[in-house]
């Protein structure tokens, strides 16, 4: 593990890719006394899945309360036998939205985004981590570079009550008690204090609609110096442009570190629409080179950062579920401000506007038009902002 920060008697230890933070995760559990949470959007049947899924499995033998919530469409190939395993174990295991995820009803597109887990109520993981292999293939030479944090302390139980309050609404749903999960859904009407040294942010689609979004934007506006965010599926609505362009004109340094290799085309290609607006703004782009870019983090003059499950993009600002931490502490900062300057300076390649003026009239057009089909995506579900 990297060094760990205290901040308001919590320990903070930042976890860069999933060879830091799996060996933690397998600890933890390993550990558990009374209590596991877990929600993921992916939970692979590969190697890494099966030991995570044996840690729990140990834990339910153990006597250990064990739940765990899984995204229907993420971790749709989890074989039956895992979790009659799982089950026989005494892990309890369900489903958020199980089923098609290519519906026109944007009911039907929300999605458990999040990668949680609370352990005894005194330790929490969080980041952009699904339970899956990160090792090289042909394509990808090298694991996805990804963040999570380790934080124990009492902010624990704040996010263990989170989850278990998801946990009971998608309960009382398989039961079909619809409207007694409404009811419950309607009590947590907390507003986030933007101005704490540690805030979580979480987006649903009640009472937390527009906060990761508007943390971001609170942020980048009261910027002074440096902007730095790094971000696997960057596709912001024209505010969020906005927001940066008027900081450059203040004079705040603005780097973007995306995706550099095709993991979604249209997405990719989409992302690539707004490069000439960006670069014009003299915003700094660079693509990450070496494998797919899977994190979601930022920091902002050395003090302001967050790490978590949310992309900025309309799938994860508008439809999904999604956890970040938010940390005010030149510590922590500085040091994810450090492992994304170093990654920017060895394995990221910069686009300038004479790069993107190169990439011809055919690349350009192929960005238009997959930034116009998920525009038009959008407002077919009527979520797209003008």
């Amino acid at each position: 593990m990297s060094k760990s920060h205290s901040i308001n008697a919590n320990q903070l230890t930042l976890l860069q890719n999933a060879a830091a933070y799996f060996p933690a995760v397998l600890a933890d559990i390993k550990a558990a006394a009374h209590s596991i949470y877990l929600e993921t959007y992916i939970f692979a049947p590969d190697a890494t899945g099966r030991e995570v899924a044996n840690a729990l499995i140990g834990a339910g033998l153990r006597g250990v309360s064990v739940r765990v919530l899984l995204d229907g469409f993420g971790s749709a190939a989890l074989p039956q036998s895992w979790l009659d395993e799982l089950h026989k174990a005494g892990v309890q295991v369900l489903w958020f939205r199980r089923g098609f995820m290519f519906n026109w009803h944007r009911h039907r597109l929300r999605r458990l985004h999040r990668k949680l887990i609370v352990i005894d109520g005194e330790i929490v993981l969080v980041g952009g981590i699904n339970i899956s292999d990160d090792g090289s293939s042909a394509s990808q030479l090298a694991p996805r570079l990804d963040y999570a944090v380790r934080v124990q302390g009492e902010q624990a139980l704040l996010v263990q009550a989170q989850m278990r309050h998801l946990w009971d609404m998608v309960r009382w749903a398989s039961l079909r008690h619809r409207v007694r999960g409404m009811q419950h859904l309607l009590v947590e009407t907390i507003r986030p204090n933007l101005h704490k040294k540690l805030h979580w942010l979480w987006r649903d689609n009640v009472n937390h609609r527009r906060e990761i979004e508007r943390a971001y934007l609170h942020a980048i506006a009261h910027a002074h110096h440096e902007i730095i965010i790094a971000n696997a599926y960057f596709l912001p609505s024209q505010k969020f442009i906005r927001a940066l362009q008027h900081a450059t004109q203040r004079g705040v340094r603005v780097v973007l570190l995306l995706q550099g290799r095709v993991e979604y085309r249209v997405q990719h290609y989409a992302t690539h629409a707004l490069y000439e607006k960006l670069l014009r703004a003299q915003v700094e782009i660079y693509e990450y080179q070496p494998s797919f870019m899977h994190a979601k983090v930022a920091v902002i003059d050395g003090y302001w950062a967050t790490v978590g499950s949310s992309n900025i993009d309309p799938f994860s600002l508008l439809l999904a579920r999604e956890a970040n931490l938010l940390v005010r502490d030149s510590g922590f900062a500085r040091e994810l401000r450090g492992s994304l300057l170093s990654a920017i300076s060895a394995d990221a390649q910069r686009i300038s506007s004479a790069d993107y003026a190169n990439w011809g009239w055919h690349t350009q057009w192929l960005s238009k038009l997959s930034y116009g089909l998920i525009r038009m995506a959008l407002g077919l579900i009527g979520v797209a902002r003008r």
